[in-house]
Order: structure tokens, then C-alpha cells, then sequence
């Protein structure tokens, strides 16, 4: 299973895991903003996102740094709504996404490739 951590920072520090999340056509990583609030506010200071995405059975990871914009309307805003909407039975819905340009890539999986940038 694949799982994704972001880190940001401002005055406060902040890591969390993230369930809704996908990659779109052209690499941009989005996410949807259910209980994001630390994350939210250290983007409005800085603008800036490291994503860890790893999977535990095989080892493979990134890192990914880059820049987040947060959106609350279209078309992928509506798709995350509707995945947390059905996922809690409608008790809860997301409230927005942050869409993530990768600026740099960070190979962090053990072998040679280690640190190696792509």
C-alpha cells in the first residue's frame, strides 16, 4: 500500500498522512483538504511541500518537494467531495484540494539510487 506524508513548515513544523490523494495527467499531485488546518496555514506563509510517498512491502519512496496551491472549486474538488462523501457515508465531505507541482524529485529507496534526483 502506498502511503504519502506532507510536510510543511512556517513558525509551526506540521507532518501528516494523507488518504485522498492522486496524481494527475500532467505530474501535478493533488490531495483532498479533510482536516489539513496546519498544512493549510503553513502554504499560506510559504507556499512550499515536501510529499513522502513510500510503499512499506516493497521499500520503494520519494521525496517530492514543490509548490501548493489550494483550490476550492472544480472539477477535482468535486471529485475528492464525492470519494470522502461515500467513504464516511456522508458525514463528512472534503473541503477542498491542494494542487502540488513537483520541483524536484528525491529517490529514497534503499539501494543505489538512494538520494538520487530524477
Amino acid at each position: 500500500m502506498q502511503m504519502w506524508f506532507l510536510g510543511t513548515y512556517s513558525d509551526e513544523p506540521n507532518a501528516v498522512p494523507v488518504a485522498f490523494k492522486d496524481v494527475t495527467d500532467d505530474g501535478k499531485l493533488v490531495v483532498g483538504d479533510v482536516f489539513l488546518d496546519t498544512t493549510l496555514s503553513n502554504i499560506k506563509e510559504n507556499g512550499k511541500i515536501a510529499i513522502s510517498a513510500c510503499n512499506g512491502g516493497t521499500m520503494e519512496g520519494y521525496q517530492i518537494k514543490g509548490k501548493a496551491e489550494y483550490v476550492t472549486e472544480g472539477p477535482v474538488v468535486e471529485t475528492f467531495k464525492k470519494l470522502v462523501s461515500d467513504m464516511f457515508k456522508g458525514a463528512m465531505t472534503a473541503k477542498g484540494a491542494l494542487i502540488i507541482t513537483p520541483e524536484k524529485v528525491i529517490v529514497t529507496t534503499p539501494g543505489p539510487d538512494n538520494k538520487k534526483v530524477i
